[in-house]
């Protein structure tokens, strides 16, 4: 009997002598409401293509960029929220910066096996320093020695930063977020992408655009300013895309959720402290919040919080507690978590969800004479939770825009300051997110400048196979290696 020889094995599919070149732009916020008041970005849509775009759990910026990035959900990237309770740390730690904190296999990564040299430029979409991108662009301030905390971003190249800074000023870091925060830092990132485009042509720019994020939170999404906010980003992107058009780039522009009206404050870590969960130290009169020492504390994240419970045999105390606080409308347990793609070993033992017109602070102390000083500062990275409160200079002290003018001189002077003007009052937050969208008109979407690329309705982990798909690179790209254990 004659041996059939072996088949030959296929010839590797061929990349293209280069893919198609992607623009894709995160505009925060955008919902299909908002492209009434937005000309350009609704023409995109309207001439090319446009579609519902499923977000998750928690729909907060650095989990939903993840997925997008990786095409998994957060219990397999880990990024389970804009922060979380580092446990091998005893600390809450919000908006790092290292990519490495992103399990899986990156979009870049898949572009690369089938077209290596592969090039992807981010601009200011998180996680991005230590990427294996090639051109990074994110705020990063400079911490001096004596304490001042000045605007600057962090490049790669590094020659980048300078090149970036002489043609369009320092990254304007106090119009990025805080009370300030206002188109200035969408312009300076618009202008940044042009620049990159025009002089290193990377295949893949990563655009980050957060204007709609200050307004939409500090009015709600139905006020006139925030309607004008989104007017003013359109006029902004505009030449953007004029740009990507006549380099024949592919453009996409999404965004990580949709912004819904709220007017209910929920203390959270209060009411676990009433209850005896949560321990403070104290040091000069001020409450710190003793996360290694208390037996439950909420990470507070928007309309999320992710509840750590030291101790099993208290969880069904914990969860009783926050059974019995207005505005928490779900508290997922484990099976809850499994069932939101949320099951990971950053997450805590219980997640609240709040209720659609509510939202989560952080604040712990229970009485505002005791507040740590930070409270009163825009401090993104010792606040143990997130605190849209930063966007309001407090409208009950008198002085407070001369305090603002003297600390703002004694930075000009090279001096130390303490801009101390954030209210501790939640009441005029009017805008949130982090739950699931009750309807596609409050959710995200997806525009593409391509027709007929976009059908129904894109899932979250479907974005990276899509970009693949519009690169020209999405049939042929082999699956990424199997991670060891």
């Amino acid at each position: 009997m004659t041996a059939v020889p072996p088949k030959p094995p296929e010839p590797p599919a061929e990349a293209p002598d280069r893919p198609t070149p992607l623009l894709v732009v995160d505009v925060v916020g955008l919902t299909p409401a908002l492209l009434d008041h937005m000309p350009t970005l609704r023409g995109l849509g309207d001439e090319g293509s446009r579609a519902p775009l499923s977000t998750v759990l928690p729909a907060v910026t650095c989990a939903a960029q993840s997925t997008f990035l990786t095409g998994t959900l957060p219990a397999e990237h880990g990024i389970v929220g804009n922060g979380w309770y580092f446990r091998e740390l005893g600390d809450v730690l919000l908006w790092r910066q290292h990519n490495g904190l992103v399990s899986g296999d990156k979009l870049w990564d898949a572009a690369r096996r089938v077209h290596p040299g592969y090039t992807v430029a981010n601009i200011c979409w998180w996680y991005a320093m230590g990427a294996d991108t090639d051109i990074t662009v994110t705020p990063r301030p400079v911490y001096y020695a004596d304490g001042r905390k000045e605007p600057d971003c962090y490049t790669r190249p590094p020659a980048l930063h300078d090149e970036l800074t002489s043609r369009f000023g320092t990254f304007p870091l106090f119009h990025f977020w805080g009370p300030g925060a206002d188109l200035v830092s969408s312009r300076w990132i618009v202008d940044a992408t042009r620049h990159i485009l025009d002089t290193r042509s990377p295949d893949l720019a990563l655009c980050y655009l957060p204007h709609l994020d200050y307004d939409l939170q500090r009015y709600g999404p139905e006020d006139p300013r925030s309607h004008r906010a989104a007017a003013e980003l359109d006029t902004v992107i505009a030449p953007l895309l004029a740009d990507a058009r006549r380099e024949g780039r592919t453009v996409v522009v999404l965004s990580e959720y949709g912004i819904t009206r709220v007017s209910r404050p929920v203390d959270i870590n209060r009411a676990l402290r009433r209850a005896g969960f949560l321990e403070v130290h104290t040091q000069d009169g001020m409450e710190y919040l003793d996360a290694m020492a208390s037996r439950a504390f909420a990470v507070a994240d928007h309309q999320t919080a992710h509840v750590y419970v030291k101790r099993p045999e208290d969880l069904p105390a914990v969860r009783e507690v926050l059974e019995g606080l207005r505005g928490v409308g779900e508290i997922l347990d484990d099976e809850g978590k499994k069932e939101y793609g949320l099951d990971h070993p950053r997450s805590g033992e219980l997640v609240a969800v709040a209720e659609p017109d509510a939202w989560f602070t952080y604040y712990y102390w229970l009485d505002d004479a005791r507040a740590p000083d930070f409270a009163r500062l825009v401090e993104i990275h010792r606040k143990p939770g997130y605190d849209p409160v930063e966007l309001f200079m407090d409208p009950n002290d008198p002085c407070v825009r001369l305090k603002a003018a003297g600390a703002i001189a004694r930075k000009k002077l090279g001096m130390r300051y303490r801009l101390a003007v954030v209210p501790l009052d939640p009441a005029p937050i009017r805008g949130s997110h982090g739950r699931l969208p009750a309807s596609d008109d409050e959710g995200p979407l997806l525009l593409c400048s391509t027709p007929r690329a976009v059908e129904g309705r894109v899932a979250a982990t479907d974005v990276k196979s899509l970009l693949l798909r519009l690169a020209g690179l999405g049939t042929a790209h082999p699956e990424a290696p199997e991670e060891s254990e």
